[in-house]
């Protein structure tokens, strides 16, 4: 009969990847992101490791108690929210320019080739300036995490490895759908979804913080 921690970590393990996909299986900026850049084949593999990377990073920073540090430091979050909020409004705005301009939505056109460096810049500001990953990587799963005792670290690598295949198979799926977007109208329809995201999604970090501000300000 094999030892309990033995049969159990499978389970820890499966419980996370369970979890880890139900939080990041829903429409948001790094998602939208990702699926573009499948679409249009560029930096993919950097992207997606770079997304899976983070998330990792993240993970084990909840699981080792960095949810703790939130806690005590309640400035953090409203201060990631702020500055994410803006770049996500400076993003919907790009995106709306793509849209108005048909030239630059064809995958294959050169001269519209984002650069490597701009594209991986783009992708850890959408990532580590979403205050949402951090109550859903550190805060929510580090503290369902503690819950598995000594099988946490099994935990922890389940939603990891949740976030790898889940960027994996949406930004490297996306081949499937480039017969689609071999048509300057489908970018454009693209760009305008990413925008009302990306819009959507900045309002919401923002509004809140309103009243904040307010205050401070009188």
């Amino acid at each position: 009969m094999l030892p309990a921690a033995t049969t159990d970590a499978p389970l820890a393990a499966l419980a996370g990847l369970g979890l880890g996909l139900s939080l990041i299986a829903a429409i948001g900026a790094q998602n939208a992101f990702v699926l573009r850049q499948g679409l249009r084949g560029e930096h993919l593999p950097a992207v997606v490791a770079l997304c899976a990377a983070s998330d990792a990073v993240l993970i084990a920073a909840g699981v080792g108690g960095g949810g703790v540090l939130l806690g005590r430091w309640p400035w953090l979050l409203p201060v990631v929210r702020g500055a994410g909020g803006v770049f996500l409004l400076g993003y919907a705005l790009l995106a709306l320019r793509r849209a108005l301009r048909p030239g630059s939505l064809v995958p294959q056109d050169p001269g519209g080739r984002t650069p490597r460096g701009r594209a991986l810049t783009t992708c850890l500001l959408l990532t580590w300036l979403n205050p949402h990953v951090y109550l859903d990587t550190v805060v929510l799963l580090g503290s369902v995490a503690q819950a598995h005792g000594g099988l946490r670290w099994w935990f922890a690598a389940g939603a990891a490895a949740a976030s790898a295949a889940w960027f994996s198979g949406l930004g490297f799926g996306a081949v499937l759908l480039r017969p689609v977007f071999a048509r300057p109208a489908a970018w454009r329809v693209l760009d305008l979804l990413v925008a009302a995201v990306m819009t959507t999604l900045g309002a919401s970090l923002l509004i809140p913080l309103l009243p904040q501000v307010t205050a401070a300000l009188r």
